[in-house]
């Protein structure tokens, strides 16, 4: 059985604040699916502004206390790597959000909702793992839980494909062409992103096993 309990000693306070990043990542997807109207929610540019600031609040504390605090035998350079890759998710939503604000009226009804459910789903998992850190978690639970990620990522992967097929087959209008092609690529990127925190607590976890 492993725990961060053992590793941040008092400092529960860096994975709270690692657990705050997963949700702050996870708040931005579900103001896109609102955004994008999913499941008849409305949303707006201001929720995803307010997720990247606490996002950025959340991230300052973690350098600062890293500062303040003399011993982590956890690596430094661990929290440091898995609060990066958390801090990048809100970054590439909210990057898709403002871009589909601007663009919205030349793409048309074009269904981008069950692409932002997948990432939605890959925040979850993400969350659950760095959750999952502070009461301690069997490794292979927590390799359960990085393969779901990795299957979610991989279904992007394909339905890009997919996609790339599709708009050179049926796309006729070179505008939205390129339009349609760097939405998704940036709905996808934004999976990545989830697939490279998953990673990173993962590599943990095997690191203190």
């Amino acid at each position: 059985m492993f725990s961060l309990q053992t590793i941040f000693g008092k400092g529960d306070k860096f994975y709270s604040l690692l657990e705050q990043l997963a949700e702050a990542a996870l708040n931005s997807s579900r103001a896109l699916t609102s955004l994008l109207g999913v499941g008849g929610k409305t949303g707006s540019l201001a929720d995803f502004k307010l997720a990247r600031q606490q996002e950025k609040e959340i991230s300052a504390r973690i350098s600062q206390e890293l500062v303040n605090t003399f011993v982590t035998v956890l690596e430094r350079e661990d929290i440091e790597e898995l609060a990066s890759a958390l801090y990048k998710i809100p970054k590439v939503v909210e990057k898709f959000a403002e871009r589909y604000t601007m663009t919205q009226g030349r793409l048309g009804d074009i269904d981008f909702g069950s692409r932002a459910q997948m990432l939605e789903k890959a925040c979850e998992v993400v969350a659950t793992m760095v959750k999952q850190l502070r009461n301690g978690i069997r490794l292979e639970e927590m390799k359960a839980l990085n393969d779901k990620l990795q299957a979610i990522e991989n279904e992007a992967d394909r339905l890009i494909l997919e996609l790339y097929r599709e708009l050179v087959v049926s796309e006729t209008d070179p505008v939205r062409l390129i339009l349609r092609k760097d939405m998704f690529e940036i709905l996808e990127k934004a999976i990545d992103r989830c697939r490279d925190a998953g990673n990173v607590v993962y590599a943990i976890v095997l690191k203190n096993s």
